[in-house]
């Protein structure tokens, strides 16, 4: 069960200020200090956001090698291949730079390395690749800042690289013609959280800047941007946040044909960046998972409707069995879990040989909503054993692999989620040290899901004033969370039921105590509260507003995350 927690409330002298400039309600203006917004001048950027607040890319470090190299590939008319993962981030990159760099350049070709014979990252396989079709510049996008070796390989080839990435990098990076990274430490770019993607979109508006060409003709791009924003899980804020804002607006007005396709086969007319983690970015996801990320690269640079069918086809049966397969893997590990009786454990690690791989990350999700503690997942692939990490708020588990790393071969990632190999006679010794680091560093606090609401309001509250300022808050994301609101003391209404296969989920209808407000809402799992509300239960309910789109008629409801009953 969940704790709620109210949000740290912001300076109420800032928030007194802000409100009398801005002349909103003042759980409006709360809302904006509490995302970093204090004054007037920030609050139009925040809800007017402009490409023009861009940066210049050429504050990147590294930017003015990268373009004279692509520009001396161009001139000597040499073969260049466009390298990223098979996740969503490296797909949209590669598919937005191959897109860009054939529209002035006649060779140009595209890489995704396969998920199950060469795994994450730069690859021999994929510079052998290179070499076998005479590329001699790679262009690496979403992977490359710890690929020091494979750059090497690749030198003593001939091949320079071009790495434009957005992890983390190690005390060194690799020797490559460029190195673009906002997160070196050398570098002075103003903002340093782009997707893999944002750092590929920068090269691009540098070399289209350089080439004296419109800004606008850039804009073609914005949805693959906005895809990889959305689906990366970067903070959304800052240049992420305009990107994002206005890829979204070319996904509902522009979206190119491969978008328009999964929008279709997904029922959706109009995006908002929720419908894009759970409905694009699962696809696109799916492609790698299943069979190859190329396939995904291929649909996102399609023009003809055939090509745009078969492969929309072909990846939505990829979605179907991606899923079916992450049911049957989770039911297999929870009952692991509950086999080993490993409750007392601070972490959970599982494995089992025949997982599939392209699947164990999103099972390490799911254990770690069920368990709330840090989760890895193995399976075996090519003699040695493939994880992937997720953790909880607050505990950061790269270092916790970090300092495990006596027992692998080889890991990366971030703070929230990594993935590593290990040889299966280290698997113990490995399950031993992560479950010793984890009980030495994590907090009591930390092992218990917390759930923070930004503001205590009424169902009153909620009007249509309230709600368009709030809708002009998004795009949601991390750093900019989509509101949490309590409400406290509702009873049914008359129409509270449950829905959904066997009855599963709570479809809400609510009245305040003077019976003078009515809402519909919506609670995925709480089914078995119905009978109780029905028969005049009151509860207490932690939520998002949201929009419900429902044969066309558009309607406001409660995206409720957690119920308790009242206090009140």
């Amino acid at each position: 069960t969940y704790q709620w927690r109210e949000a740290t409330q912001p300076n109420p002298e800032t928030v007194a200020k802000l409100q009398s400039q801005l002349g909103v309600e003042e759980t409006l203006v709360k809302l904006l200090v509490q995302r970093g917004v204090h004054s007037f001048e920030e609050a139009r950027g925040f809800f007017r956001p402009d490409l023009d607040h861009l940066h210049d890319p050429f504050l990147m470090q590294d930017m003015d090698k990268a373009v004279e190299r692509i520009f001396t590939a161009h001139t000597n008319h040499e073969r260049i291949l466009v390298y990223g993962d098979y996740d969503v981030d490296g797909t949209t990159s590669v598919a937005m730079m191959s897109s860009y760099l054939r529209s002035f350049h006649s060779s140009v070709d595209s890489y995704i390395p396969d998920r199950y014979k060469e795994g994450y990252g730069i690859s021999l396989a994929g510079i052998d690749y290179a070499v076998e079709n005479g590329c001699t510049l790679i262009i690496a996008l979403d992977c490359g800042i710890k690929a020091i070796d494979k750059v090497n390989y690749a030198a003593e080839r001939g091949i320079d690289f071009i790495i434009c990435d957005h992890h983390r990098p190690g005390t060194t990076w690799p020797k490559a013609a460029a190195v673009l990274d906002p997160k070196r430490p050398d570098c002075n770019y103003p903002y340093k959280e782009l997707s893999g993607c944002g750092v590929g979109f920068k090269l691009i508006q540098a070399l289209h800047h350089e080439r004296n060409r419109a800004f606008s003709e850039l804009e073609e791009f914005l949805d693959l941007l906005a895809v990889s924003i959305g689906s990366d899980l970067v903070p959304m804020n800052g240049e992420n946040r305009i990107l994002c804002h206005y890829g979204l607006e070319r996904l509902n007005t522009l979206p190119r044909p491969a978008f328009k396709a999964m929008m279709a086969a997904a029922n959706k007319r109009h995006m908002n960046i929720t419908d894009v983690v759970f409905t694009i970015g699962p696809r696109i996801n799916a492609a790698g998972r299943i069979e190859h990320g190329q396939l995904a690269v291929n649909l996102l640079t399609a023009t003809e409707d055939v090509d745009i069918e078969d492969l929309n086809a072909t990846i939505n049966e990829h979605n179907a069995t991606r899923k079916s397969l992450d049911q049957a893997i989770t039911i297999e590990a929870l009952a692991q879990i509950e086999e080993n009786k490993e409750e007392q454990r601070k972490s959970t690690v599982v494995f089992q040989e025949d997982w599939h791989k392209g699947v164990i990350g999103i099972v390490a999700s799911r254990l770690t909503e069920n368990y709330y503690r840090p989760t890895v997942v193995f399976t075996q692939s090519n003699g040695v054993l493939a994880g992937s990490a997720r953790s909880v708020k607050g505990f950061d588990v790269y270092n916790a692999l970090n300092a495990c790393a006596d027992t692998l071969e080889q890991f990366g990632g971030h703070m929230y989620a990594a993935g590593m190999t290990l040889k299966p006679e280290n698997f113990e010794a490995f399950k031993a040290k992560f479950e010793e680091v984890v009980s030495a560093t994590i907090t009591e606090e930390q092992l218990i899901p917390v759930i923070t609401y930004d503001e205590e309001i009424a169902l009153e509250d909620i009007t249509d004033k309230f709600c368009r300022i709030m809708k002009q808050m998004a795009p949601f994301g991390p750093g900019n969370m989509s509101p949490v609101f309590l409400t406290r003391g509702l009873t049914d209404a008359g129409r509270t039921r449950t829905v959904g296969a066997e009855g599963l989920h709570l479809k809400l209808n609510v009245t305040n105590q003077n019976k003078g407000c009515v809402f519909d809402g919506i609670a995925f799992g709480f089914g078995d509260l119905a009978e109780d509300i029905s028969n005049g239960m009151a509860i207490d309910v932690v939520y998002h507003i949201e929009e419900n789109e429902w044969q066309g008629n558009v309607s406001k409801q409660l995206r409720v995350l957690d119920i308790k009953p009242s206090e009140v």
